[in-house]
């Protein structure tokens, strides 16, 4: 009987929750650089290939803002820090 629970508890979370299931993330050590696609999105970039584009929910970045990753392995969950205030994530679209 537990593991027909557990096989319905793990299909359920995939219909309540896609977004935990099919987010998508990246690994940024390789990340070693970052360019301006609009006031909200970026590109992150591993030497000259591309990495993954990045979607900001409500903050604006152009080409002298600082931006920083909080960590290596990066979901369209998480957040990043632009100009110093801490910025979520709308969709990360890996390349």
């Amino acid at each position: 009987m537990g593991k027909k629970t557990l096989i319905l508890l793990s299909s359920s979370l995939l219909f309540l929750a896609p977004s935990l299931a099919m987010s998508d993330c990246t690994d940024f050590t390789r990340m070693t650089s970052w360019a301006v696609l609009g006031s909200h999105s970026l590109i992150f970039n591993a030497g000259n290939v591309p990495l993954a584009t990045v979607n900001l929910q409500n903050c604006t970045v152009d080409s002298s803002s600082d931006i920083r990753v909080m960590k290596r392995y990066v979901c369209d969950s998480d957040s990043i820090i632009v100009n110093g205030h801490e910025c979520a994530i709308m969709s990360l679209n890996l390349i």
